[in-house]
């Protein structure tokens, strides 16, 4: 058909003024993220009496401030350095080769990330606490009475958690970036006679360097800002900042000093997300650019496959064996007065998921808090993906604007921000018409988009920015409207990696805890809060229905996480 002559072709949607794909982005994150983090200045700053400097360096320099800044750094160091060397030899293994199941394997590690950190804490608990099922068996096959691991409440829990938690971003960011490394460059230097260590020290090493820093800023932020980790393994002797911010707000109701911490930690965690986002950009220009059907190959001699298979059985056994133990602990009796002799597995815990054992009218059963979780969870997909495809959609521009580069890492501060700090932002600022959301069970979901919307947008940018422009102009000049293009060209493109931003914004939801804990109403509690409420109760049943609920939010997220390999797009994608 003859294009028309008589009108002039429409501008295609992506080069439409940033200015217009940002104000709802912005909108949102003025009202909800700016605006609570400037109250908690202003409260910081009141309990200063005028000497604002002062009374900052007055806190900072306090005894117990200064520990909890000394033992936040501290972890938050040692569990990136341990992340890296226990991520990198499998970011070589899913960079480099293919392997049948890789797909279900990729999922498989990534599920800890997704998981609840008060889950993750719950499953090594089950593994390796007082009643794990290392100490059990331990006790009964060398006769003894007490647990010879002590494992709950050290360091070592907490380093061994974030490791846990944050090796799937090493496995992600570095094997992505690894996979699409030219090889041509590593077989130059074998030919003018490297060995494999000076090829990967020379060669690779150097090129990969942008994605390591990448990834460990990225695990270190989370460790920095760890929350649920520190206050359910490392006991009341361990604070980092997120704890402590908690434990000033509820317990001791000093919002002042809560609030000078949250600003403590907003500055550091903004340098920590500048200096990410600038890093994270340089991935998508390396130096040589290959397709992963160049860059990786099979397992194809003897030795190859018994280092990979040794590689990812070390990485199944310690990511899977946490989570295995607290499914296995949801059906099994815990041992005490009265199980002699009893079955050896029970549903008991999944069916008293849904009674109220003390026929109490304030009581609201856990199977609520997973209709709960589920409308939070969907709200929360539609509030991320409303404001984050028109940002990625600014990013993903070829020729990015002033703009749009001061506004890249502004999105990545909800990420770096302390989920805690969020809550309370909400506590302090939203109590006043016509923002007075305080009692709005509205205000979960948005906390948690402000969580989700970072992944939603970087999960986005890479699948708009791999559209070839040219599909656009030919739209146009045929005649399309923008929307038209949007509709017809784009959004048939980027479908999938909708999915997978929507599968990923789901499972933050309904993971979420840190804000949650501070903002969330009695009556509409999420799961993540039954959980940590039924293990602060004594009692078998109270500790077997938090392992079966947690068994439920896993094999949720085991099930988006697979969702979200099967629809991901095999050349994009930050996560």
């Amino acid at each position: 058909m003859k294009p028309s002559t008589n009108r002039s072709p429409h501008i295609p949607l992506s080069k439409s003024p940033s200015l217009l794909l940002w104000f709802l982005p912005l909108a949102f994150l003025g009202i909800f993220y700016f605006y609570p983090l400037g109250s908690i200045l202003k409260l910081s700053f009141s309990r200063t009496e005028g000497e604002i400097l002062t009374g900052l360096w007055d806190s900072v320099t306090s005894p117990t401030v200064r520990n909890v800044l000394g033992f936040t750094f501290r972890q938050a160091l040692f569990s990136t350095i341990l992340t890296l060397l226990v991520g990198l030899p499998g970011a070589y293994i899913f960079g480099r080769h293919r392997f049948k199941g890789k797909k279900i394997l990729r999922a498989l590690t990534g599920v800890p990330f997704v998981m609840p950190t008060l889950v993750v804490a719950a499953g090594f608990y089950a593994l390796l606490g007082p009643t794990g099922w290392i100490n059990l068996g331990l006790m009964k096959s060398l006769r003894l009475d007490t647990p010879p691991v002590q494992f709950v409440n050290t360091f070592a829990a907490i380093l061994t958690a974030h490791v846990f938690y944050n090796t799937t971003i090493v496995l992600r960011i570095v094997g992505d970036f690894w996979s699409r490394l030219d090889p041509q460059l590593e077989g130059a230097a074998r030919v003018l006679g490297a060995n494999r260590w000076q090829t990967l020290k020379e060669i690779s090493f150097p090129l990969l360097l942008p994605a390591v820093a990448a990834a460990a800023l990225l695990v270190f932020i989370f460790d920095f800002t760890s929350f649920g980790v520190v206050l359910i393994l490392g006991g009341p002797q361990f604070a980092t900042l997120e704890v402590e911010i908690y434990y000033q707000t509820i317990s001791l109701f000093n919002l002042p000093l809560a609030a000078t911490l949250s600003v403590l930690q907003v500055c550091f965690t903004l340098v920590l997300t500048v200096v990410y986002t600038r890093i994270s950009a340089s991935l998508n220009r390396p130096i040589s650019l290959s397709s992963r059907e160049r860059t990786q190959h099979p397992l194809h001699n003897r030795r190859s496959r018994i280092m990979a298979g040794f590689i990812i059985l070390l990485l199944l056994i310690f990511l899977i064996s946490p989570l295995a133990a607290l499914a296995g602990r949801s059906i099994t009796p815990l041992a005490g007065k009265g199980t002699e002799g009893g079955p050896l597995f029970t549903l008991a815990y999944f069916r008293a998921l849904s009674q109220n054992p003390r026929e109490s009218l304030f009581y609201v059963p856990p199977t609520t808090a997973l209709g709960v979780s589920l409308g939070y969870g969907l709200i929360t997909v539609f509030l991320a993906l409303t404001l984050g495809v028109p940002a990625a959609w600014a990013l993903a521009k070829k020729n990015l604007t002033l703009l749009d580069r001061v506004l890249d890492p502004v999105l990545m501060l909800p990420l770096g921000t302390s989920a805690v700090t969020l809550g309370l932002g909400f506590l302090v600022a939203l109590d006043q018409p016509p923002l007075d959301l305080r009692a709005s069970p509205l205000l979960v979901p948005i906390a948690h988009t402000l969580v989700a919307f970072p992944f939603v947008v970087r999960s986005l940018t890479p699948a708009l920015s791999s559209i070839q422009p040219n599909l656009r102009q030919a739209a146009a000049v045929l005649g399309a409207s923008p929307g038209q293009v949007f509709r017809y060209i784009d959004l048939p493109l980027i479908g999938r990696a909708l999915l997978v931003a929507a599968s990923f914004a789901f499972m933050i939801s309904i993971g979420e805890f840190g804000a949650s804990a501070l903002i969330v109403r009695p009556e509409y509690p999420t799961v993540p809060i039954v959980i940590f409420r039924l293990l602060s109760r004594p009692g078998a049943l109270n500790y077997g229905q938090a392992m079966a609920l947690s068994t439920i939010l896993m094999v949720v997220t085991l099930g988006g996480m697979l969702l979200m390999e099967h629809f991901r797009l095999g050349e994009v994608g930050e996560f």
